[in-house]
């Protein structure tokens, strides 16, 4: 995918003076430099800007997450949510309303960190880890079956790179290839009174490093100080994506090299390290980009219109779009990785959870919450999961509606409906509509979202197609 650098030249010309009727009175040769070209910079930059985009992504929301103040937690705690996203939310975009979610982040340059979490007693748990290029390390996916969604009680240490050592008995380890990773548990829950369930299952849940933890000292919960003063933080400094869209070539590429420093590069790749070296960007060095500001910004916004376009490998039918089998993993496949992080921040494998969007009706007209709509899912086409699934409707920008109908989702572990027959409507209008399985929508344009939690293979490898959305 990354271009080589193109090789420089320079020529010689010959010039001859005449005097008189066309004499031959001599011939001198003289070097001159011609410009050098600058192709190459801009494909590099661009093809650098894909490729760092997940590190630095993660960078910038570590940063954001990691400290004292409400809405944060320090490195290696835990970050509890108290409340499902408050209406009208859109950090992150698209936020869902099916699961309390925890969060921590790790450093791991020390020692090992231990995430222990406690029996669910079938309730739906999903449990991951990412490292600092996205990929997924762990989840407790492979742990859910056909009858249960449930995790058991375990233990899981999370090594670093080149850690060498002995783990307490029945804790299980997880080598890590960066510094720094990224741990999430979502609960399932109905709200309610079911919250009290959610948050006992949140106290029994624990993140310290090895040496806290064979001492056998325990730390608290870490819990925000109100979601509210959470969300207005987030909001004041803007998602991870937009920072990032908003630095130039210096501030995102010296944000990259100071990431390389501690998480190198995964999958290891000698040529793309050899061309961000090209381009004056070195691991844990100041940046020193070539003289070409224009060439450079040019190149920058190749980079980020490739970034937010959806690559060939996404599996899309009757509107609707979704990851396959390659996320989570993604090995050189550079320009997964990043529209996956830039989409879907934190998103698991194949195995861990889908989540298909769609903005237009089977027309190809958009979304609007002022019409009506009807999914009819055929009783063999209902959506293919070991766990369970939702549909939500956010507005445009991927917030919540402003009423609070509209945060309502529909799916099998809220009351959704089967016909006669095994088939299944999802009724989608703003306006109230008698009907057994009706979705609120904002009353302006919107995107659906149909989550699939531990869905089953058929999900991702093209068996299973969601149907169109049909306006009435």
């Amino acid at each position: 995918m990354i271009k080589n650098r193109r090789a420089l030249f320079s020529f010689h010309w010959t010039c001859a003076s005449f005097a008189g009727f066309a004499f031959l009175a001599g011939c001198a040769s003289t070097h001159i430099d011609a410009p050098k070209p600058t192709g190459w910079i801009k494909d590099e930059v661009a093809d650098s800007y894909v490729f760092g985009y997940p590190l630095v992504l993660m960078e910038v929301a570590r940063d954001a997450a990691v400290g004292t103040d409400p809405g944060q937690a320090p490195l290696n705690a835990l970050r509890h949510a108290q409340a499902l996203p408050p209406v009208g939310s859109s950090n992150p975009p698209t936020p869902g309303i099916d699961t309390f979610d925890s969060s921590g982040w790790l450093d791991l340059a020390a020692e090992p960190v231990i995430l222990t979490l406690p029996d669910s007693h079938g309730r739906y748990v999903d449990a991951r880890a990412l490292d600092m290029w996205t990929n997924v390390v762990w989840s407790t996916s492979a742990q859910i079956g056909p009858r249960s969604s449930g995790i058991r009680e375990q233990a899981i240490a999370f090594a670093g790179p080149g850690w060498q050592g002995d783990l307490p008995a029945n804790v299980k380890r997880v080598d890590v290839p960066t510094r720094n990773a990224w741990v999430t548990v979502r609960i399932q829950s109905s709200a309610g009174r079911d919250v009290t369930a959610v948050r006992k299952l949140q106290r029994g849940m624990r993140l310290v490093p090895l040496s806290e933890y064979t001492s056998d000292k325990r730390s608290a919960s870490i819990a925000p100080g109100g979601n509210a003063a959470a969300a207005a933080a987030l909001a004041a400094s803007g998602s991870p994506a937009a920072q990032i869209a908003a630095l130039d070539a210096g501030g995102f590429f010296n944000r990259l090299a100071q990431g390389l420093q501690d998480n190198p590069s995964v999958p290891d790749d000698p040529h793309a390290l050899k061309i961000l070296a090209d381009l004056g960007v070195k691991p844990g060095e100041p940046v020193k980009l070539p003289d070409a500001k224009d060439v450079i910004t040019e190149g920058m916004a190749d980079g980020r219109e490739r970034v937010v376009t959806p690559p060939p490998n996404l599996l899309s039918v009757n509107g609707w779009s979704w990851f396959g089998d390659g996320v989570g993993n993604y090995g050189p496949d550079y320009a997964l990785r990043a529209y996956a992080a830039y989409e879907q921040p934190g998103i698991g494998t194949k195995d861990d959870e889908v989540r298909a969007t769609v903005t237009l009706d089977s027309d190809g007209h958009a979304l609007n919450g002022a019409n009506r709509y009807v999914i009819h899912f055929a009783p063999n086409q209902l959506p293919p999961v070991r766990g369970f699934w939702s549909i939500t409707a956010y507005t445009k920008e991927g917030a919540l509606g402003e009423s609070a109908p509209a945060r309502l989702a529909v799916g099998d572990r809220n009351g959704a409906r089967r016909n006669r027959d095994g088939s299944l409507d999802v009724v989608v209008s703003s306006a109230h509509v008698r009907a057994a399985n009706w979705l609120p929508a904002p009353r302006t344009d919107l995107q659906l979202v149909l989550r699939l939690y531990a869905p089953k293979p058929q999900a991702t490898d093209g068996t299973w197609q969601p149907p169109a959305v049909i306006r009435q």
